[in-house]
């Protein structure tokens, strides 16, 4: 029963996406479709992709490969044979894909240990681990974090933070919150390190004696991790900080989590607070994601039955 579910809120999803592939094909911009779904720009040339990819390998489009499905000018060009191959189509999920993985409480504390217990920097790599689940941060955006974004010129933590826009991937500001006792130990205890090795130093009374502009992750060396632009992305403005992702790979490892990912993390926080009662809007801004959408396709909420709601109302 739960598989049919799966499939079924996967076809609601999609079948736009497919409608927004015929519009584009068609002839119509991406800014026309996106006003006429109520989605971005960039939502829909990020769904017709995925639908024409899935169109090529499931069906075959004549004249058309895979690669090419990247291209909308290609995508035009081969329009009839689009068109034909789309009649009948019905998106399905990826050959083997298995339901988001959500880590429970216990998890994410039984890598904790287990991190602690392997790792040579310990207060550092936990508290980069917990900066994960705590915030629902990217690692590119925890590398460009910065001391004065988490601590107050006092030394106080900052719990109502701000993302600022040259630090979220997407280049817009966001709501950052630091909720977490088990993060802030970690860092505190990190801290003291980085004082005891002169590491990112500033004015002793002033953000807990750091410098409030150094990064808040330092290498062993006490250097900010190398952001680079991502070679793999021509054309794009996007980056990446390899030296972090890294050392987040080791700690996956050393955690011995099945599936545990940086995606599994932010799942995690999604989870997290639909439990709350967060919605999809909510999660959206925490995430740096625009449309609700796709929130829905990271991890749909949790729908109570009719019964559910109904039960003992009176």
């Amino acid at each position: 029963m739960q598989d049919n579910q799966e499939v079924s809120k996967h076809h609601e999803n999609a079948l736009p996406s497919v409608e927004m592939l015929r519009a584009v094909v068609g002839g119509e911009t991406y800014e026309a479709v996106a006003a006429r779904f109520g989605v971005s720009r960039t939502a829909v040339e990020r769904r017709i992709k995925s639908v024409a990819v899935q169109l090529t390998q499931v069906v075959g489009v004549d004249g058309l490969k895979e690669e090419g499905a990247a291209f909308v000018r290609r995508l035009r060009l081969h329009r009839e044979a689009i068109l034909v191959a789309l009649e009948g189509f019905e998106p399905q999920p990826p050959a083997g894909a298995r339901p988001a993985r959500v880590l429970s409480a216990a998890e994410v504390t039984q890598g904790a240990v287990r991190i602690k217990g392997r790792t040579n920097r310990t207060w550092h790599d936990l508290a980069l681990y917990y900066m994960l689940f705590a915030t629902g941060l990217r690692p590119l955006e925890i590398a460009r974090l910065e001391v004065r974004d988490y601590l107050l010129i006092d030394g106080s933590v900052c719990w109502e933070s701000e993302l600022r826009a040259e630090v979220a991937i997407n280049g817009k500001p966001r709501p950052l919150y630091f909720g977490s006792t088990r993060l802030d130990d970690a860092l505190a205890a990190y801290f003291r390190e980085r004082l005891h090795s002169g590491h990112g130093l500033g004015e002793p009374d002033c953000y807990r004696g750091l410098d409030p502009e150094s990064r808040l992750f330092l290498s062993p060396g006490g250097e900010p991790y190398r952001i680079a632009p991502n070679n793999g992305a021509p054309g794009q403005n996007r980056y990446v900080c390899r030296a972090l992702l890294e050392i987040y790979r080791k700690l996956f490892r050393y955690a011995e989590l099945k599936g545990l990912s940086a995606q599994s993390a932010r799942l995690t926080v999604i989870s997290r607070m639909y439990e709350r009662g967060a919605d999809e809007d909510q999660v959206g801004t925490i995430l740096g994601i625009g449309e609700r959408s796709a929130v829905r396709e990271l991890l749909p909420r949790p729908k109570p039955t009719l019964a559910e709601l109904l039960d003992e109302l009176v």
